[in-house]
């Protein structure tokens, strides 16, 4: 008489669960560079949104653009400004204005609008934005450590620390 076996082997059980587990990790590994990925978009995304905030800002006040450039790069807590013009109701100047921009600006891409436990959690990590204006002719240059590294194929001079996970957001326009 012959004995008919039904069911699985220990061993076809451990060889399933050895590939169940590669896929698993697999998985997880392309959830966590999709997060990466997503996270260095939204850095550009704001990269480019401080740029254009003060390449409006200086369209606003287009007779001080030399003053915008004066203290370029500018990294880490912003200077204290002499006159604050954040109100409909306080008179000032157009240097002072420069001033101001330059401040909001500033304190917009070290995160200071977004706080959690008195630590700033928004704008970008080890920001840096550089202000060159030549003529007419203005580049605003925003600099940031990303999360991967990359070549850093960009100009060692250029604004910010170089590095491998050195980014660069630069744009360039005419202010008349």
């Amino acid at each position: 008489m012959s004995c008919k076996r039904n069911g699985f082997s220990l061993i076809e059980v451990m060889v399933s669960l050895v590939i169940l587990v590669i896929g698993l990790i697999g998985i997880f590994n392309l959830h966590i560079m999709s997060k990466q990925g997503s996270f260095e978009s939204f850095q550009q995304t704001q990269a480019s949104y401080y740029a254009n905030d003060m390449i409006n800002r200086m369209r606003l006040n287009s007779a001080q653009l030399a003053l915008y450039a004066n203290g370029s790069p500018y990294s880490g807590t912003p200077s204290a400004v002499s006159q604050r013009c954040d109100s409909a109701t306080v008179f000032c100047s157009a240097s002072q204005m420069a001033q101001w921009d330059i401040f909001e600006w500033q304190s917009s891409f070290i995160g200071t609008s977004e706080v959690i436990n008195t630590k700033n959690v928004g704008g970008l990590d080890t920001a840096t934005g550089c202000i060159n204006v030549n003529g007419n002719i203005v580049t605003v240059t925003m600099s940031w450590k990303a999360i991967r590294s990359s070549s850093d194929s960009g100009d060692v001079n250029a604004c910010g620390t170089a590095s491998d996970k050195r980014r660069i957001y630069s744009i360039q326009t005419v202010i008349i």
